[in-house]
């Protein structure tokens, strides 16, 4: 594995629009010894049992699919990257796990009460 860097050079915004291929329900990560490369597999959510082999030999019969093969250093961008990009999210709040606004949060954990500083909404006690 290479060494770690500081900066993450994949800073490119995405390209939009961005069009909805499928929806992702399994999601597997491995490696390729013989490629030397992080393989990542993504599966479309089904409600049907999927034989694994009709997912590897990439027939027509199976769900969706999308498999990327990622050298060492890219995947570590690509880590590193989810990394600031979930950080710069919003916060969940503590009690029920949905995103925090700036103009505060209704959580439905406290049937409405307790709107504090917690909850990111220490304006909304003052009105």
């Amino acid at each position: 594995v290479p060494p770690e860097g500081e900066d993450v050079r994949d800073v490119a915004p995405l390209v939009t629009p961005i069009d909805t291929e499928f929806r992702v329900g399994t999601m597997g990560l491995g490696w390729d010894s013989d490629a030397g490369a992080v393989v990542v597999e993504l599966l479309a959510i089904t409600e049907t049992e999927v034989d694994e082999s009709v997912v590897l030999d990439d027939t027509d019969e199976g769900p969706d699919a999308v498999r990327v093969f990622l050298t060492p250093i890219q995947a570590r961008e690509f880590a590193l990257r989810s990394a600031r990009v979930i950080a710069a999210g919003r916060p969940p709040c503590p009690l029920c796990g949905e995103p925090l606004s700036s103009r505060g949060h209704m959580c439905v954990r406290t049937n409405g009460y307790k709107r504090g500083e917690i909850f990111g909404a220490a304006e909304l006690e003052e009105e």
